[in-house]
């Protein structure tokens, strides 16, 4: 074993020497809104992990509410227990934080950090060792599908149809659209917009639709049963996310596939949606649940009890993870996030045919524009960096 060869140790030993923090963020001036909110600004909270070897890992997180929190815990509360550590220690460093941090959060930005770090520190390991991260983690498929995401209920209908129409002309095949017009009070007219997408779309394209919490279970039992036959393959968060009990009503209501956990964050989120029997199909997400350390247990379980998974979002780092792990549908790829993606990063894969080829590159295979991301850094411009 190489553990008790003495004669053992890494050619080179990285120490972490220092973690910067970046906030990208980019307007929404489209008055994009889904059932329950309006999206006012889209971004992300970068991380970057130096070592004194000189290798950089990225990580990511969500920049639209509470960036500058997020930052801020890393930068005062995390980076300080970071420096001088070794990068290989995911599992070890993930624990600790795990346990320092608890009294302040259970969910929410707490863990968007933590997956940040965790994230980078998967893409340091990568470098370090020289192979892509689905290589790591022991894939062998160098693609993975991806389907459209948008089709916001602010939409009209025609701006509806001819998005989704575009999705298709783009070679989607999976294209994704939402459902909850006028706040969710009118499944009718939810109904109506399902049948001119599929008469659009014709048969053969696959409709999910993404309700965004806002229906309680008999309601979104009612409203899933009224488009039944337009033949949804998912239906994403018809009832609000914390209601467990609702979804697994919800299930039981109707044989449309039930897509859930975004909002879930580490594996004993997941557990507690699994053992419900409240998700068909697992759409968490690694820069919220815990970051790859945990997407990789959250996925375990849902292989254990033979459910789907299908990250939400983020596909540029989840496309490592669909394309590694055996239980994995496909990647999401939110339309609203693709201008600032492209931006960010020099090399962001971009979807051919309905597929998301990985870069032969080390790590997650991204590199930042750093010209963008300085120029654009909303902590910069505030003076706090």
């Amino acid at each position: 074993m190489v553990g008790n060869n003495p004669g053992y140790a890494p050619k080179v030993q990285h120490k972490i020497k220092k973690i910067d923090v970046h906030l990208v963020s980019h307007p929404i001036t489209g008055g994009f809104a889904d059932a329950t909110r309006k999206v006012e600004t889209i971004g992300y909270t970068i991380v970057r992990i130096t070592t004194d070897q000189g290798l950089e890992g990225i990580g990511v997180t969500y920049h639209e509410v509470g960036g500058e929190a997020t930052r801020a815990l890393i930068l005062n509360n995390m980076a300080p227990k970071l420096i001088g550590r070794d990068p290989l220690e995911t599992e070890a460093i993930w624990q600790e934080f795990f346990h320092y941090l608890r009294g302040v959060g259970r969910k929410g930005l707490m863990y968007c950090a933590l997956s940040a770090i965790d994230i980078a520190l998967w893409d340091l390991k990568g470098k370090i060792v020289n192979l892509p991260l689905y290589r790591l983690l022991g894939g062998n498929q160098t693609k993975a599908p991806v389907y459209a995401s948008g089709g916001w209920t602010s939409y009209d209908d025609d701006q509806l149809v001819d998005e989704m129409k575009g999705m298709v002309a783009r070679g989607f095949s999976f294209i994704k659209f939402k459902v909850g017009v006028e706040g969710g009070t009118n499944p009718r007219r939810d109904a109506e917009r399902v049948r001119k997408v599929r008469e659009a779309v014709g048969p053969e394209i696959k409709l999910l639709l993404d309700a965004n919490n806002c229906w309680d279970a008999a309601t979104a039992i009612q409203a899933a049963n009224r488009v039944r036959e337009y033949d949804i393959f998912l239906f994403e968060e018809p009832v609000f996310a914390d209601d467990i009990p609702g979804l697994a009503r919800f299930k039981r209501g109707t044989d449309i596939p039930l897509g859930t956990g975004e909002h879930e964050y580490t594996k004993f989120g997941v557990r507690d949606l699994v053992a419900a029997e409240a998700v068909d199909i697992l759409q968490v997400d690694g820069a919220r649940v815990g970051g790859i350390t945990e997407m990789l247990k959250a996925s375990a379980i849902a292989q254990a009890f033979n459910i789907k998974f299908a990250p939400h979002a983020m596909e540029n780092i989840h496309l490592h993870l669909v394309a590694a792990l055996p239980n994995s549908l496909f990647l999401e790829r939110l339309l609203m996030f693709e201008e600032v993606t492209a931006h960010v990063f020099k090399n962001a894969p971009v979807p051919v045919d309905g597929y998301m080829h990985i870069p032969d590159l080390p790590g997650l295979g991204l590199e930042l524009d750093m010209d963008f991301v300085n120029d654009n850094d909303d902590a910069r411009k505030l003076g706090s960096a």
